[in-house]
């Protein structure tokens, strides 16, 4: 994963009431082998963990002396965060009504009082410098572990390209004690990067930002369990909006893949290796920090007919966005059980055991509670 540029910024704060104090990097980080390391694993570390997804709100730069800091944000409730609507909240699977664009939603102008898209803009179009942008960024971001975090650490900020696409990487990596053996034999302590623990992060996929529509999602954003307010402010800084719902988009997505099985009436053996398939893909897409894309994965499904399963999702109205950043906890946990046996086929999704679908054990007998409309109008007719 080549580094074009990396600046890293040392920022202090040795306890919760004491002000953060931003060291500023004099010149770019030369380029090494432990850097590409560092990056490799940090990047990573960052794809495994819970993220939003969304887009920046591209405006007219206001000027310096207006900008507001985060806590000004939220005292005026002027730079409210649109995700903070429970109307524009996605739970359960994705309808008509969710956050989860689609491919005619270009979503919705929201007003922001951040710079920075304007800066990444500047930046993307070679007007502005690198190490100016790392150093203003790192001022703000400043504020926000003030609001939020009892230490600070190093805060990188990397130019990196991943094929042919080219990203910008910013985070927050702590500090621990490790030991060591020295020369003489003695255990000693020394300092060391957490390289697995970030408590702020955020990937620009500038590629995707600079080509794709109003309903990419090119921007991701750490979203730790519990630090919700530490995400949202992150993400007012950024001038961000919050795009679709990782975990929702990823269930409805499995979901509209178990009906296409079950509409096709696919054989057991195609139906397993049609989900391996779309798992593979899925988490292949998930660990290098990427979306899947409906067209993508509509060609993987059906080999002789790649638009099949796209056309069934539009016609069947899922909701679904085009692009669906994959939740790797719903993916582990999708699977599907198939048997056949003396004419009779059976075939239904992991999630549906305890549910609509029970296992009597003591007496090997399954409990269907909700049968399928067709099935129940053919025993009833029949």
């Amino acid at each position: 994963m080549p580094i074009s540029a990396c600046v890293i910024q040392r920022l202090d704060k040795s306890a919760s009431d004491i002000p953060a104090t931003l060291k500023h990097a004099s010149e770019l980080h030369p380029d090494s082998d432990a850097l590409d390391s560092l990056v490799t694993r940090l990047t990573d570390a960052y794809h495994g963990k819970a993220k939003r997804w969304g887009r920046l709100n591209e405006h007219a730069p206001p000027s310096t002396t207006d900008r507001p800091s985060v806590q000004d944000s939220d005292a005026s409730g002027e730079d409210v965060a649109p995700w903070d609507d429970e109307d524009s909240s996605a739970t359960g699977t994705s309808g008509a009504g969710s956050s989860g664009l689609t491919a005619s939603d270009e979503g919705p102008v929201v007003a922001t009082t951040s710079r920075f898209p304007a800066e990444f803009r500047a930046f993307l179009d070679g007007e502005r410098d690198f190490q100016a942008l790392a150093r203003e960024l790192g001022e703000a971001i400043k504020g926000v572990v003030d609001a939020h975090l009892p230490t600070g650490g190093h805060l990188l900020m990397v130019d990196q390209r991943q094929g042919e696409t080219r990203h910008l990487f910013v985070a927050l990596v702590h500090h621990r004690d490790g030991f060591v053996i020295g020369e003489d034999g003695r255990v000693g302590i020394t300092g060391q990067l957490n390289h697995s623990q970030m408590s702020l992060a955020f990937r620009l996929n500038l590629t995707q930002w600079q080509d794709g529509g109003p309903s990419s999602q090119y921007l991701s954003m750490l979203a730790d369990r519990g630090a919700k307010k530490l995400a949202d402010d992150l993400q007012a800084l950024l001038g961000a909006s919050e795009g679709v719902d990782p975990k929702s988009e990823t269930r409805t997505l499995l979901k509209a893949f178990s009906d296409y099985v079950e509409q096709e009436d696919m054989e057991e053996e195609a139906s397993r290796e049609k989900t391996d398939a779309l798992i593979d893909y899925a988490q292949d897409q998930a660990s290098r920090g990427e979306a899947m894309t409906l067209d993508e994965l509509s060609a993987l499904v059906n080999d002789d007919n790649p638009r099949a399963f796209y056309e069934h999702i539009r016609n069947a109205d899922y909701g679904l966005s085009p692009e669906i950043p994959p939740d790797k906890r719903t993916l582990n946990q999708f699977r599907r059980f198939t048997g056949r046996a003396e004419g009779v086929s059976i075939s239904f999704d992991s999630h549906l055991l305890g549910n609509s679908i029970e296992y009597d054990e003591e007496h090997d007998r399954l409990i269907i509670k909700k049968l399928p409309s067709k099935l129940k109008e053919q025993l009833q007719g029949g």
